[in-house]
């Protein structure tokens, strides 16, 4: 059992880079994050993006900033990610 607690311990949250696209709501943005991924079959790049919902104490990020978010415990129905970083100079 003591085997089991120490891979929890090193394991690290998952993070994403993505980019603010809403923050109306209270102590929350939404973070658009693009991965780039190969067609299994064709063979074609493309890019597939999901929508997270991150928590952000004070609404500080504003729309078009780039961020990085780290999973966390649940906060919300949909809400489990948390805003660690804005990347300075990045303003889409």
């Amino acid at each position: 059992m003591d085997n089991n607690n120490k891979n929890k311990e090193n394991k690290s949250p998952q993070t994403f880079s993505g980019k603010v696209v809403s923050n109306k709501m209270k102590d929350t943005v939404v973070v658009a994050v693009e991965r780039f991924v190969k067609h299994p079959k064709y063979q074609k790049y493309f890019t597939v993006t999901k929508r997270y919902k991150a928590d952000d104490k004070g609404n500080t990020r504003k729309v078009g900033e780039r961020v990085v978010i780290e999973a966390c415990r649940p906060i919300s129905k949909d809400k489990h990610f948390k805003v660690l970083t804005s990347e300075p100079g990045e303003r889409l």
